[in-house]
């Protein structure tokens, strides 16, 4: 395995969790040496155990550990790696980190700064997309005045969406179906938006009630090769926060399919795009239409759907490109059906309330067609520290009704004790006539499943 300078012998895995664990495995696989980097929470973590080395980078706080970009270069510097790996979350979307690797010599497993920040600006993305001739929702400039905001709804028209412009993860975003009710959306918007990305700019875009999210993998390397890996539906949600992932997404023609192939690829090729990123499209359901929302520029937690249906490992693959490499052969057409879960430490009757504890168990399930990406083994420690993410399931079966058969028997085969977990909801999600049908939208958890599944557990 070669790149550019020199042979990649050893990464540095500035992150935590499962995909730490995720990182750690692939580079297993390639023959290349792990070091990854912990925060003194995490010094009995899995990663530490898989890695062939731990060092702390600080204490449990992320601010002082895995958001410091000096102390993790330093820290990947002091331990003679040749490579550093963001994971997703903490800093794989700050165009800081590659840089602070480009001036020290450190090969940066991810797109070049430049991408991450154009494509991190919701608002210069738009205008980028824009260019290369993607249809984008009407919207606004960015503003931190509320009276801009008012003109911006008054010409786009109720419900409109606000959202940060250095915005992710579903933060810094807020319906509004009135004037009434902007200032106070506006207000809490804006300062969620200043506390999570220290931006609290925010811009107005058009409100699709019925929509579906779509998004589309790419896969580009240091040659000018661009490949799709295909499109992933992620439109079960709750607070704009995914729930269920699967691919190939459901609900849309081929015609529409092609067209959103095609306009990630066009945007992709328009931006000399060079590593792994994510083309994400609402699908407006009574206009039979799309349009961009955001470029998300690293490994998605969604990724393993992907992997599933095109037997392609993503994270390997960027790996390689990082090194190098030029892109293989990808197959044209999915292999099957697969969905994820995202198993969370959280207690669903209580608003999705966190609750951490120590596990006695392992988070397993087994059987053919079943994997989970986990973190956790018996003993750990569900930190209050961090997200509440406990684990991947993911399933993949030759057809959309087998693989749905396969996740409610795997997810009825986990045994988690010590925290409460959202496997019930996801068990009652998936067995909805909606979801079965492919018939739910974005906001069907919140007006839909979620009234139901809690009506159900009061009854019972």
């Amino acid at each position: 395995m070669t790149r550019r300078v020199a042979r990649l012998r050893r990464v540095f895995v500035a992150n935590r969790g499962e995909i730490a664990v995720r990182i750690i495995r692939a580079c297993r696989s390639l023959g290349l040496e792990t070091v990854v980097g912990v925060s003194a929470a995490d010094l009995d973590s899995l990663a530490a155990r898989l890695a062939d080395r731990a060092v702390c980078i600080g204490p449990a706080a992320a601010d002082r550990s895995y958001l410091d970009i000096g102390v993790l270069v330093t820290a990947a510097l002091g331990t003679g790696c040749d490579a550093l790996h963001p994971g997703y979350g903490f800093l794989s979307e700050r165009a800081e980190l590659p840089e602070a690797c480009e001036e020290e010599g450190l090969v940066f497993v991810g797109p070049r700064a430049d991408l991450i920040r154009q494509l991190g600006d919701k608002v210069t993305a738009r205008e980028v997309a824009r260019r290369a001739g993607l249809p984008v929702a009407a919207g606004s400039d960015p503003t931190v005045d509320l009276d801009d905001a008012r003109r911006a709804a008054a010409v786009t028209g109720y419900p409109i969406l606000l959202k940060a412009v250095s915005g992710g993860g579903g933060r810094g975003m807020r319906v509004v179906r009135s004037d009434q009710e902007l200032d106070a959306c506006f207000a809490a918007a804006s300062s969620e938006a200043r506390n999570a990305f220290g931006d609290d700019r925010m811009y107005v875009e058009r409100y699709v009630e019925r929509g579906r999210h779509i998004e589309v993998q790419l896969v580009g390397d240091r040659h000018g090769n661009l490949a799709h890996l295909g499109e992933r539906d992620c439109s079960v949600q709750r607070r704009h926060q995914k729930l269920v992932e699967e691919a190939p997404a459901v609900g849309v023609s081929d015609h529409v399919r092609k067209q959103i192939h095609e306009a990630a690829m066009a945007l992709g090729e328009a931006l000399a795009y060079d590593d792994v990123g994510t083309v994400e499209f609402l699908y407006d359901i009574e206009q039979e239409d799309f349009f961009f929302l955001e470029m998300n520029t690293r490994v998605q937690v969604e990724h393993p759907v992907t992997e599933c249906v095109t037997g392609v490992d993503i994270v390997a693959t960027q790996l390689r490109a990082a090194a190098g490499e030029s892109l293989p052969a990808f197959p044209s057409q999915p292999m099957g059906h697969a969905i994820e879960c995202r198993l969370t430490a959280e207690a669903v009757e209580r608003g999705f309330a966190p609750t951490p504890g120590r596990l006695p168990e392992r988070v397993e399930a087994a059987g053919e067609g079943i994997r989970i990406d986990t973190h956790c083994y018996p003993g750990w420690l569900v930190s209050p520290y961090y997200d509440s993410l406990l684990a991947k399931v993911i399933v993949h079966a030759p057809d959309r009704e087998a693989a749905i058969d396969r996740m409610h028997e795997a997810l009825g085969q986990l045994r988690v004790g010590g925290v409460s977990t959202n496997a019930d909801f996801h068990r009652f999600a998936l067995q909805h006539p909606d979801y079965r049908k492919a018939a739910v939208t974005t906001t069907w958890v919140e007006s839909v499943a979620l009234p139901s599944y809690l009506e159900e557990k009061r009854s019972s």
